[in-house]
């Protein structure tokens, strides 16, 4: 195991205790067009919500636009989307907030926000979280905009709120750990969580979208060399620690999952 990771998982920090619970939130569904290559596919966009072992609460990515929940034909012409995709399922309880609902909790009951990048279906709703600290890639952060989708970006970053700019990993919080693993975008994020009954469960979120992009390569990455190099890393870290790995839209596992309310613990 990397040098860097090894101390993480045996820092004070992240030792201080195990997570308590983690929600996966249903941000909606949405086609990716097939082409030459690949067919079509459904792809859930899922979102986290974490209960930290200190008891902080860690939102992981926030979904698609509000816009997307009122029109979504309408945003996605806007934004250029449909050359890529449609939206199949997305409305108002697919947000951050309808989302948390459904476990009892309102949008200021988050202490922090991870942002593992800055794509559209994750990006959305950086904005209406003011409050809490922004954990976010250092290469990400240093993009003008956020990515997005296409060009140009229609949103900026946040005024006025605390950012966290990881150029390491790190322990986060007791039970919580950000990981490294740039490719897919510059400041790629994925997120490790160590539950008392689950055991070890790795977010891979885009730094392995599914499977087999292992064997299919990871066309369309910023850094196609440095996200096969990422996900290599993720997988070694996932196998030394017997971690139950959640990728970031594979469609075969997304129907498998446990959605809020109901948890892993």
């Amino acid at each position: 195991m990397p040098p860097a990771i090894a101390d993480v998982l045996h820092s004070e920090t992240f030792r201080a205790g195990k997570a308590r619970r983690l929600y996966v939130l249903d941000f909606g569904l949405f086609e990716v067009h097939g082409d030459e290559k690949s067919a079509s596919r459904v792809i859930g966009i899922p979102g986290y919500l974490i209960e930290a072992g200190d008891g902080r609460r860690i939102l992981v990515d926030t979904g698609f636009p509000a816009a997307y929940a009122e029109d979504a034909e309408e945003a996605s012409l806007a934004d250029g989307l449909d050359s890529f995709g449609r939206v199949l399922s997305l409305g108002p309880e697919n947000l951050p907030g309808g989302q948390l609902a459904l476990i009892g909790l309102q949008p200021e009951d988050v202490n922090m926000l991870v942002l593992t990048h800055s794509d559209i279906d994750h990006v959305g709703g950086i904005a209406a979280f003011p409050w809490a600290t922004n954990i976010i890639g250092a290469a990400e952060r240093a993009l003008p905009r956020p990515r997005y989708f296409g060009e140009p970006s229609p949103l900026e970053w946040p005024a006025g709120v605390e950012y966290w700019v990881v150029d390491e990993d790190l322990a986060l919080a007791p039970g919580v750990a950000i990981l490294q693993s740039p490719g897919h975008s510059p400041g790629q994020l994925s997120v490790l969580v160590n539950l008392p009954e689950t055991g070890m469960v790795l977010l891979t979120g885009d730094a392995i979208s599914r499977p087999a992009e292992m064997e299919e390569g990871f066309g369309g990455a910023w850094d196609e060399a440095q996200a096969q190099a990422s996900a290599e890393r993720l997988l070694e870290i996932a196998d030394q620690e017997d971690a139950f790995v959640i990728y970031g839209h594979d469609p075969e596992q997304w129907s498998e999952l446990r959605k809020a309310p109901q948890h892993y613990g």
